[in-house]
């Protein structure tokens, strides 16, 4: 998909500008740098830099002081807006959650956005999904310290409580010298793994009935392999039939994807009709004169031998999911009111389940648009690819992937039929705005 959003000369244009910003030796941080900017060019979210192991161990004998607000931000009706969802440094009165920040070491938030836009992948022309991962916990604060260079100090301009904008000097946070989250941490790694395990799945997929109000909330943060999923919507589906549940959330915000076995299981319980994957998902070549740079590749060249065929577009067709049509489970199919909550963070195969049961009368999507690509994406196979002077890795995805060939190749993704954007006051109060409107579509709906 390289030349799928980006032509080939515009493309050819940024590999020539990238290799000629390397005019010395660079430290791995810089070249990570100019590797970031010029592959998010090629519009691919799958398509990422990641640092190399030994910068990783480097990394965790250093202080490495870092930016301590995190930062919650949207597109506004006129201009973008940054609000502090929250500060490091706890002992801090001034920025705390819901302050509006206007400016960062005397450079608008609008020019910074615009910056760090250009250092992340995302599919095709999304903003949204770029905006959502400098709102991630860290998120701006990592983008912005690998862009800008880390500071002692910052300089922050922010709207004060009687709305005039004022500038204070904010000490950049040291995490070596934080004793409650050392604490924090230690008594995590002192667990069992086993008990590590079943409090990361159970962090991961929950599931919470309301009997009174005929109301299920189930999250799933991940479609990944190894956290019992299938299990997992086996029993909620029967407990939310015994229980007569008539209205189903299923929060899928956070969820960057996974297995395409387990987001087609879950389709199964909901689709009103049989339904593909995908109208096509093909690979360029099954081989590669970099073999010995790539993770697993015996493993996926076998893989792509015994189930693609190569077809007269001279593209090797995994040719089962472009045909086989998925039927709905008829044991504990859920009938009643499907309420899908979207956002930034909701991606690859999230995209593939909110896409296919969207159209449902009974199916309404709220929230934000998606990360991932309405039309389709560059994925299934996605080994890392490891740079063999500096050990820095990329992610290589190995096949295209067309998800209904009746959508427009916008660049966008899945949109919501009802948007639930974030607002200052909402952020100010802690509030879960998302999950509010959807409570209010219920209630107006029974």
């Amino acid at each position: 998909g390289i030349y799928w959003y980006t032509p080939k000369n515009e493309m050819d244009n940024y590999f020539d500008w990238g290799k000629e910003q390397i005019k010395d030796s660079l430290n791995e941080e810089g070249f990570r740098k100019i590797l970031s900017y010029v592959i998010s060019k090629i519009n691919c979210g799958h398509t990422v830099t990641r640092s190399s192991k030994d910068f990783l161990k480097y990394r965790d004998t250093t202080s490495n002081k870092i930016f301590p607000l995190s930062l919650k931000i949207w597109p506004g009706p006129s201009d973008d807006t940054a609000t502090i969802a929250a500060n490091l440094n706890r002992k801090d009165t001034v920025l705390t959650r819901g302050v509006v920040v206007k400016k960062i070491n005397h450079q608008p938030i609008a020019t910074i956005l615009d910056t760090l836009c250009q250092f992340i992948s995302s599919d095709g022309y999304n903003l949204t999904h770029k905006y959502q991962a400098l709102s991630n916990r860290g998120g701006f604060g990592s983008v912005f310290t690998s862009v800008y260079g880390q500071k002692e100090n910052y300089f922050i301009d922010y709207v004060s409580s009687d709305g005039n904008e004022k500038t204070i000097t904010l000490p950049s946070y040291n995490p070596r010298a934080d004793t409650a989250n050392r604490i924090a941490i230690a008594r995590f790694a002192r667990s069992s793994p086993a008990e590590r395990k079943k409090q990361l799945i159970g962090g991961i997929r929950s599931l919470r009935i309301d009997s009174l109000n005929e109301t299920a909330v189930m999250d799933v943060g991940s479609f990944g392999r190894n956290l019992k999923l299938k299990s997992f919507f086996r029993t909620s589906f029967k407990q939310m039939r015994q229980k007569g549940t008539r209205n189903l959330v299923i929060d899928v915000r956070g969820n960057g994807g996974g297995s395409v076995s387990n987001s087609t299981f879950l389709t199964r319980y909901l689709a009103d009709k049989k339904f593909k994957v995908a109208d096509s998902l093909y690979a360029n070549t099954r081989n590669s004169q970099y073999k010995r740079y790539i993770e697993g590749y015996s493993f996926n060249r076998l893989f792509m031998l015994f189930v693609t065929a190569k077809k007269k577009d001279g593209k090797y067709h995994f040719g089962y999911f472009e045909r086989h049509y998925f039927k709905p489970k008829k044991k504990n199919h859920f009938n009643g009111n499907v309420y899908i909550l979207i956002g930034g963070n909701s991606f690859s195969a999230t995209t593939l389940f909110t896409q296919t049961i969207k159209p449902q009368d009974n199916v309404f999507v709220v929230g934000e648009e998606t990360g991932g690509g309405a039309y389709g994406n560059s994925a299934w196979l996605i080994p890392d690819l490891t740079l063999p002077e500096t050990g820095i890795r990329f992610r290589l995805p190995l096949f295209r992937l067309v998800i209904d060939k009746n959508i427009p190749k916008d660049g966008k993704g899945v949109q919501p039929e009802v948007p639930a954007l974030p607002t200052t006051d909402a952020i100010k109060r802690g509030a879960d705005f998302k999950m509010d409107k959807v409570m209010e579509l219920i209630r107006s709906h029974q």
